[in-house]
């Protein structure tokens, strides 16, 4: 039998940065993002990275199909 590692709860509850709910059907899917604490780039910085690296790909993004 494999043992499960035990978590620490003694840690303060971080909220996430940011939720994202994608309904499919009776399906939804809840996305939590958490940013890097103490950084100096912001939300927008890093997807305007996202988008130049997928334009520089070609643009074939899965959700693109």
């Amino acid at each position: 039998m494999t043992d499960t590692p035990k978590r620490s709860t003694t840690t303060t509850a971080r909220h996430p940065d940011c939720v994202t709910e994608v309904r499919r059907g009776n399906t939804v899917l809840v996305v939590s993002g958490y940013f890097k604490q103490g950084t100096t780039a912001t939300a927008t910085d890093k997807m305007m990275k996202v988008l130049e690296a997928e334009s520089a790909a070609g643009g074939t993004a899965a959700h693109a199909m």
